[in-house]
């Protein structure tokens, strides 16, 4: 049997590098690149990718870490110094998506880009980046399900090293970061393959289909889960938040076709870069 994988990459000096960090890093330059070459092709200078990303990532810890915090109040306002204490785990990525967001708007309506068109351009390799995120969660044994059978985990012809990390606490756990990274990974794939289409997407339909495609199999889950924040008993926060999310970005895409007045996608940005003036 082999052992669980040490989520541990290196040391240096005193200073202990985890792969959770590494995969992280790798998933956000991975995407931060793909969106570049796309900005570029739409007509978008590639600095804004870069400087949203920037200014997004240390929002979206911020973020990712309030909405933990805020739906585990009752343990925080007795430990308030474990607030900040990120390092012992909680973070949700319902936060850092609310927050990067907001951060997206505000640099667009500075810089005077087109919101819809920026996050079109973001939205498939955010889900590419959430994909390859997933299995830091695996490296840290953590985004797992309820117990299972070594005969189930088996059967479901994963590699070994999956199979003997989903032994958690003397038991095999379902590998539900497996589920979404392969969701995420699943929709990736569809949007980069359809979005080049012509006469399909018009801007902010690329972005709509990744919340619809992201919550719908987040919804499903999240119910596998065994770490889910609750509003109440039997009310995941998570589930909910995927269902406001499904339904109201299809009610804006139904409403912004009946209005007809959205260009297309391919047709890129028709404003002028300010950053060239």
């Amino acid at each position: 049997m082999l052992a669980a994988l040490n989520p541990i990459a290196f040391a240096l000096g005193g200073i202990e590098v985890h792969w959770y960090g590494i995969i992280i890093a790798s998933a956000v330059l991975i995407a931060v690149w793909l969106a570049m070459r796309e900005a570029r092709a739409r007509g978008v200078n590639d600095d804004h990718i870069l400087n949203l990303v920037l200014w997004a990532l240390p929002f979206a810890l911020i973020g990712a870490r309030l909405y933990y915090v805020a739906f585990e109040w009752p343990y925080y306002a007795k430990h308030p110094g474990e607030i900040i204490a990120i390092w012992h785990g909680g973070i949700a990525i319902y936060g850092a998506l609310i927050a990067s967001v907001i951060v997206f708007l505000i640099y667009c309506r500075v810089k005077w880009l087109e919101p819809w068109l920026i996050l079109d351009i973001a939205a498939p390799t955010v889900m590419l980046a959430q994909a390859i995120g997933r299995w830091g969660n695996f490296m840290n044994q953590e985004a797992y399900g309820a117990k299972t059978t070594l005969a189930y985990l088996r059967g479901l012809h994963l590699p070994e090293f999956i199979i003997q990390q989903m032994n958690i606490s003397g038991a095999f756990r379902q590998p539900t970061f497996l589920y979404e990274s392969t969701w995420n990974l699943v929709g990736f794939v569809l949007l980069m393959s359809v979005r080049h289409h012509q006469g399909w997407f018009k801007q902010g339909e690329v972005v709509l289909s990744y919340v619809m495609w992201y919550s719908f199999g987040r919804f499903f889950v999240e119910g596998m889960r065994t770490d889910s924040l609750y509003l109440m008993p039997g009310l995941r926060v998570s589930q909910l938040l995927s269902i406001i999310l499904f339904v109201g970005a299809a009610v804006i895409w139904v409403v912004r076709r009946r209005r007809g007045n959205a260009p297309w996608y391919l047709d890129g940005s028709a404003l002028p870069d300010v950053t060239k003036q």
